[in-house]
């Protein structure tokens, strides 16, 4: 019996009906690397596990001990974790079948050491392959932000089919064609008919040489280039890749429209051009007459927030937003002239860090002809919320949150005074203050004692 045991499992335990381990039984291939386990004799199986594992034995047993029929004893077979001397758990799958009339039972138990140990590997090897492929995703990335910011016209050529595997925007651009037509374009067909035989010899030479150049070649579009071209390989495929290298200005279709930066400086709103960080780099004339700055004042060169905002929180804000978001919209605040004059403005903005310069670009507007004259005393607020955080931008929080708690104040005191019939003892009950407190704050607001009002 013993050898058959040994021969069906790793580990054979007879344990009493009070879960006491009686007699322990290793197979042949782990009695030598689990020799201590011998040692379990006579303790409580649940001590030898770990405690995580100790609501499973307890199971197996109650299952073992109730099954009287004793043909699908134990049918479910539970891993437990034995600490064993040396740090690293011993995984055990066990499967416990009851052995006589007395409560004894046999657990039949299965070293899952190597096969934690694979999946172990399984997982380690996961781990690299993801580490992998995000380090590939991490190039291409790279790869791609580098390809796009070039300023030269870039071709992606198959080397079989001369058919266009990528392209740029700078291509793009010259080209005159769209994204969706270039792709899986013959390269050839890109250059006039004149021009193809001379493409097709360069081609041929960038094959067997590696490398080739030709000038004189005229595009579809009328623009003549200077074609070079280099030949590498990915995958075991070779590939081309050409430069287009105009040999005159390229000028944009529809030649002849207003130039861009003519109608810029001929807009009634003000445009500026910054670096990153808040420097003018250009600004239209439009911002030079809202400055009123004297003659000979230079724009360019200059902080911005020196006349945007009342500091330089202001500029930090939209800068912020602007790297986070990208662009912004109706920013209220205000554009101090060289004056001293300052000016309600609303600011929209863009950021174009891909460029070859990245940079901002903010338009401002003056909206003081929008805003309400103002009519109001000193101590008079809107009442709207939407009308309160208008003023945000406009007047400094501090002062704000002043007024507005001297409002409300003077409005719950007025409206004390009115529900007590004008009985300054229990106005100030109701308000919650001493009556030397309210005394203060009817003077500090000019809330004079009508005639005939209740004695206290």
């Amino acid at each position: 019996m013993s050898a058959v045991v040994s021969a069906s499992s790793d580990i054979a335990l007879v344990i009493d009906a009070q879960g006491v381990i009686r007699d322990v039984s290793l197979g042949a291939e782990a009695a030598q690397e689990l020799a201590e386990l011998l040692q379990w004799r006579g303790r409580p199986w649940v001590d030898t596990v770990t405690v995580e594992s100790r609501p499973k034995v307890t199971a197996l047993l109650a299952a073992a001990q109730v099954d009287d029929a004793r043909t699908n004893a134990a049918a479910a077979t539970r891993q437990v974790n034995h600490p064993i001397a040396g740090g690293l758990d011993l995984p055990v799958a066990y499967r416990v079948v009851p052995l006589d009339q007395d409560g004894r039972m046999l657990a039949l138990g299965r070293n899952l050491r190597v096969l934690a140990s694979v999946q172990q590997r399984l997982v380690a090897a996961q781990q690299s392959m993801e580490r992998d492929y995000l380090r590939l995703r991490h190039a291409e990335a790279r790869y791609r932000l580098l390809f796009e910011a070039v300023e030269e016209a870039l071709l992606v050529v198959d080397g079989a089919t001369l058919n266009v595997v990528e392209h740029n925007g700078a291509a793009l651009r010259l080209l005159g064609e769209s994204a969706r037509r270039m792709n899986s374009r013959p390269a050839t067909d890109l250059f006039s008919i004149e021009s193809q035989p001379a493409v097709q010899v360069l081609i041929s030479q960038t094959r067997s040489s590696g490398r080739g150049e030709a000038g004189g070649l005229r595009l579809l579009g009328g623009a003549d280039v200077r074609l070079v071209a280099s030949q590498f390989k990915q995958d075991g495929v070779a590939l081309l890749l050409l430069r287009l290298v105009p040999l005159s200005p390229v000028v944009a279709k529809g030649e002849g429209a207003p130039s861009l930066l003519g109608v810029i400086n001929a807009m009634p709103d003000a445009f500026v051009l910054t670096d990153m960080v808040g420097h003018i780099l250009s600004a239209n004339q439009a911002f030079v007459d809202m400055l009123q700055l004297p003659a000979g004042e230079p724009v360019v060169g200059q902080m911005l927030d020196r006349w945007l905002g009342r500091s330089t929180v202001d500029l930090n804000v939209l800068i912020g937003n602007l790297r986070q978001h990208g662009v912004l919209r109706l920013f209220p605040t205000t554009l101090r002239a060289g004056d001293g004059q300052s000016s309600a403005i609303e600011i929209s903005a863009v950021a174009v860090p891909d460029g070859p310069q990245p940079c901002l670009g903010f338009t401002i507007r003056d909206v003081a002809r929008r805003l309400p004259a103002e009519g109001r005393s000193q101590r008079q607020l809107p009442r709207s919320a939407e009308q309160l955080t208008g003023l945000v931008g406009r007047l400094p929080l501090r002062d704000i949150v002043g007024e507005t708690t001297d409002l409300i104040e003077r409005l719950c005191i007025e409206a004390a005074l009115e529900l007590t019939r004008d009985n300054r003892a229990s106005a100030a009950e109701m308000l919650g203050l001493s009556r030397q407190s309210l005394y203060v704050k009817l003077r500090r607001y000019g809330i004079h004692d009508p005639a005939g009002s209740a004695a206290e």
